[in-house]
């Protein structure tokens, strides 16, 4: 008898795993399907956290980061900044291709095609290996320059990375505004459908996760609290504005005035 009620317990606990395996395998394929049903809207709103695209305001210069694609875009968002009375020059930040030649000249060229004039150009040829070196050579030609309010024009791609270290690298003080550039090779809504989105998307998540660790110990410098425009803040949305806060270190409430 015992051996019998041993035999069954053991069955029914045998059928109640069985039970729970396949519940656990119906819930976990419920799941799957809906995740494929929603799949657009969250890789739209991953695509669109890389975006920053703050208003822009009077500033004494806009700043273009090197490697435009080959469209020019920045070139083309920064030319209609300046059109606009947004600043009276560009500086047009570009890393050496030769002794002879860097990405600088080229932007002045598509700057000159997109009717800047020649006097509101200021190449800036140098050797940056990346954005944060980028970021120390340009910081230090606004420090020359006295420049106090910035408009940072980069690929929307690139713009939140940036923003990351323009803000701990420029002078103590600066105004800053990161302006987004259309890009013709990264479409927030559409990033997954395209060999480059992809490879752009990622790019991104690494270079912007290697930024909050080797600047985990600098302090955010800008003191003006830039904010995203309503576009931005809505495509980002909660989560997005989650990840932003916890990456981010705190602003002082009480910036320190700027002169002009």
């Amino acid at each position: 008898m015992n051996l019998a009620g041993l035999s069954g317990e053991r069955r029914n606990a045998q059928r109640g795993g069985i039970f729970f395996r396949l519940l656990f395998l119906i819930f976990f394929l419920a799941f799957l399907v809906v995740l494929y049903l929603v799949r657009n809207p969250i890789l739209r709103l991953a695509g669109s956290f890389w975006v920053v695209d703050e208003t822009p305001q009077v500033s004494n210069v806009i700043v273009i980061l090197s490697d435009d694609n080959y469209g020019g875009d920045r070139a083309t968002r920064a030319s209609e900044l300046f059109r606009s009375g947004m600043a009276p020059r560009i500086l047009a930040s570009g890393r050496n291709l030769r002794s002879y030649a860097s990405i600088a000249e080229l932007m002045e060229h598509d700057l000159k095609d997109r009717r800047v004039p020649a006097n509101a150009i200021i190449p800036l040829a140098h050797r940056a290996e990346d954005t944060r070196e980028e970021a120390d050579t340009v910081s230090q030609a606004i420090a020359a320059h006295g420049w106090k309010k910035v408009l940072l024009v980069t690929s929307n791609y690139h713009t939140r990375r940036a923003r990351y270290i323009f803000e701990r690298t420029l002078p103590v003080g600066t105004e800053l505004r990161v302006i987004a550039a259309r890009d013709m090779d990264y479409d927030p809504d559409n990033w997954w459908h395209t060999r480059m989105g992809v490879k752009i998307y990622f790019h991104e998540a690494i270079g912007y996760l290697v930024a909050i660790w080797e600047m985990r110990r600098t302090d955010v410098q800008t003191s003006w609290l830039t904010f995203e425009s309503p576009r931005s803040l809505q495509r980002v949305g909660f989560f997005g504005s989650i990840i932003k806060t916890a990456a981010a270190p705190r602003v002082p409430a009480c910036p320190r005035p700027l002169a002009g």
